[in-house]
């Protein structure tokens, strides 16, 4: 199956997952990776997510639709777990449903440069799984994901943090550059190795096990739960320079 085929199941697969959490739990429990949401407020967040995404893939919009429901949530008091995660589900199957209609090569409005579809399977894919840890570290549910898709999510996260807009965007990310300063990324449970690379004008990353400054270790969901900062990095082994890791991780921002 191709990678983009195996992103639009994993929209579905995760949310699936993700609602059945949400059956017979307390949807006004705090989150406490999303400091101000409720699991409702979190589980609207994402079928807002879903649902606006599908509607860029779909009419192939030439602009993106207003983001008025991922942000405004403080009225959601959802109370039906049950209910709850019919609709998310829904949500999901809708978006994998058009995007595998629009096939990997379409193109639409997209955040990042030649995206279109492909961007929309990957990026609604891990964001799926991402907050569905987010549920579960909520309710108290152990999370699990395939390695292939935390591999593909922390590379993801790599190629969209180290975007040259963030510059631009935030500002605070030029500190991270500097001499000597590169970090190593392995997982414990495949044989995947990256370097982050701060040495030069802009921030980058490539494949590869090379000596760096600082190393994280572990397996691929927690590296991955630690670079969206799901997880403490104490969660995965440390090596090197451990305060260029905690400056690193202060200054990244893509959540």
């Amino acid at each position: 199956m191709t990678a983009f085929g195996w992103r639009c199941n994993e929209i579905e697969a995760q949310a699936d997952l993700f609602a059945g959490h949400l059956e017979g739990s307390d949807l006004s429990a705090p989150v406490p990776s999303c400091p101000g949401w409720s699991v409702a407020q979190l589980t609207r967040h994402v079928e807002a997510g879903l649902r606006w995404a599908h509607e860029i893939v779909s009419t192939s919009a030439a602009a993106p639709p207003p983001e008025t429901a991922l942000r405004q949530l403080a009225a959601v008091s959802d109370d039906d777990g049950a209910a709850l995660g019919a609709v998310l589900r829904s949500a999901a199957s809708d978006l994998a449903r058009v995007l595998r209609r629009a096939g990997p090569d379409a193109q639409m409005w997209c955040p990042v440069p030649g995206g279109g579809s492909a961007f929309y399977a990957r990026r609604f894919a891990h964001e799926a799984a991402v907050h569905r840890a987010d549920a579960a570290l909520a309710l108290g549910h152990q999370f699990v994901v395939p390695t292939f898709v935390a591999v593909d999510g922390v590379e993801e996260w790599l190629e969209l943090g180290c975007l040259p807009f963030h510059f631009e965007v935030h500002p605070w990310m030029r500190d991270l550059l500097g001499p000597g300063r590169t970090i190593g990324l392995h997982t414990a449970d495949t044989d995947d190795h990256w370097i982050l690379d701060f040495t030069g004008d802009v921030l980058a990353w490539r494949r590869g096990a090379e000596q760096a400054a600082a190393d994280l270790r572990g397996p691929a969901a927690d590296l991955l739960l630690v670079l969206y900062r799901r997880k403490p990095v104490s969660t995965v082994a440390v090596r090197g320079d451990a305060g260029l890791v905690d400056f690193w991780l202060d200054r990244v921002g893509f959540a």
